[in-house]
Parts: structure tokens; sequence; C-alpha cells
């Protein structure tokens, strides 16, 4: 009965995760295993649940099925579990996070630091990615997206602060080439693009200014889907750049980038931590929402 189950349990995770390889990382056991086990449970039930290319594994209409039966069931069990915990003197579990690397760098980390000293039976787990996950479907407990961003549906807690966006070239960029005095002058400068994941399309700039939102589209050398990468290139002084005045970090303050066009970029609402309205949340969630609620703690000296 326990070696049905695990080879269930399995399917699940392979069906789910699409690949051996990640199930298998999930599961802590080597990808030959959890292949072996997968073949025994189509040979015992004598139909094929998977369909395995060289790119992707994808469940049979009878593995579909199998899927829709017991993923749920698993997630119900799963979730008990997490609820037990909270029997326990101190909280415990495993908090799952999707987000983006600056928001966790800069917010994530600095906030759930001092949580994770006095609670060593609570940990976090955080995927980084800059699509639109689907936290339910993927199983997350939360992600973390712009306010604006976010599905009616969700609760929605406010982590950080309202954001601006910036528009910043280096000083040596704009010895070169006059600087903008409205967004459509941009049009005539190098500009860094941002290729988004979600979609694949270029990240239009958006600007608001006493007439109303202005949408520009730019041309430039490069092309980045990352936002590292972006602020670097204009330290190089390879064009400017739009994004999020904070990403841009302590270069504008001390003069190695230089912000133009601040009239036309308004504040509009900061990151959220959003999390489904149905979920009862576990101990250890709970302490995690609070703790990303509370205000930044302050730099040590």
């Amino acid at each position: 009965m326990k070696r049905n189950l695990n080879d269930l349990l399995s399917f699940v995770t392979v069906a789910r995760e699409g690949s051996f390889t990640r199930a298998a990382a999930l599961l802590g056991v080597t990808q030959p295993a959890l292949s072996q086990a997968i073949r025994g449970l189509e040979q015992r039930l004598q139909i094929r649940l998977l369909t395995r290319t060289t790119r992707s594994v994808s469940p049979t209409v009878a593995g579909e099925r199998l899927l829709q039966a017991l993923g749920q069931r698993f997630d119900e069990i799963e979730a008990e579990l997490e609820l037990l915990a909270a029997l326990r003197d101190t909280p415990a579990g495993t908090v799952r996070i999707t987000c983006g690397s600056h928001v966790l760098r800069n917010t994530l980390l600095p906030k759930l630091t001092p949580l994770l000293h006095a609670y060593p039976d609570i940990h976090v787990e955080f995927d980084v990615n800059y699509g639109f996950r689907d936290i339910v479907a993927d199983r997350f407990d939360a992600g973390v997206r712009l306010g604006d961003t976010i599905d009616k549906d969700m609760i929605a807690v406010p982590i950080g602060p309202p954001l601006r966006m910036a528009v910043a070239a280096a000083p040596a960029y704009f010895a070169r080439h006059p600087a903008p005095a409205t967004p459509r002058d941009l049009t005539a400068h190098s500009c860094i693009n941002q290729r988004m994941v979600s979609g694949g399309g270029l990240f239009t700039w958006e600007f608001d200014g006493e007439r109303g939102p202005l949408n520009v589209r730019v041309n430039g050398q490069l092309t980045f889907n990352t936002s590292s990468h972006i602020v670097e290139a204009a330290l190089a002084g390879l064009g400017i750049a739009y994004l999020p005045e904070e990403e841009f970090g302590a270069h504008l303050k001390e003069g190695r980038l230089v912000s133009v066009l601040e009239a036309w970029c308004r504040p509009f609402p900061g990151y959220y931590l959003y999390y489904p309205s149905r979920r009862q949340p576990s101990p250890a969630f709970s302490l995690v929402v609070e703790a990303l609620r509370a205000p930044l703690p302050p730099l040590s000296q």
C-alpha cells in the first residue's frame, strides 16, 4: 500500500512538473528511480499514463483523468499536515513564494531574516520568475507582484511603499547626446529595451503627464529580459534605461546615473504579497505574511 501511494505521488509530481528531472528534485529521489516507479505503476494499471518526448512529458488521456482525481486529494492531505503544525509548540512548515530577484534581495530577505532566526523550523522556498505564474496551479503559497497587476480574487498585502519609474543614463551618454525634454524625444535616442517574459513583447515605456498617459516605443542596440543587466548597460553609457527608481539603487544618488523626465514619472502602487482568498493559512504562513507586512528593519551600521 505504501509503495502504491509513493508511486501515485510520483506520477502526480511528474505530470504537474512536465519533467522527470524537476519532479525527481522535488521528491528527493534519483531520476532513474522515479522513471522506474512510473513504469511499474503503468505496468500494474496496464495503461500508459505519460507521453514522453525528448523535450517534455505530458499526461495521456488516462493520465489526465488520474491526475484530476488524485492531485486535489494529495493537496488536501498536504494542507492538513501543514495545519497539524499548529499543535506543535513552535510553528513549522515550508512556505513557497514566487517573485522577482530585486524584490527578493531588497524586501523579502531583509524582512524574513529575523523570522527565520526566531523559528528554525519554518522553511521558505523562493522561485525567482519574471512571468505571471499561476500560483494555484503551480502550488505556490503566495506570489509577489506590483499592486495593479494582481487578480481581484486574491488577497493582496502591501509589503513596500509606492514606487515610481525613472529614466536614467550615464553622464557620459548625456555628454554625447542632449537630454530628452519630453518622452517623445526618446525616439531619437539609443534606449535599452526590455523583453517581457510573459508574452515575449518589448516593454512599452509608460508616462503620465498633465494631459494624461503617454506611451512610447523606443529603439536601441540592446535588449535584456533582466533588470540588473539593464542597469549595467546604462552605467556603461550604452543608452537610456527605464526601470523602477529603486532598481537603480545608489547610482542615481551618487551621480553614476542621471535621471531625466522626472515630471513624467508619477508614483504607482508598489509590491504586494498575494495569495488565494480560499486558502486556510498555516501558522508558518501567517507568520511570514505578518513579517512581510511590517516595515523594513533599519540598516546595520
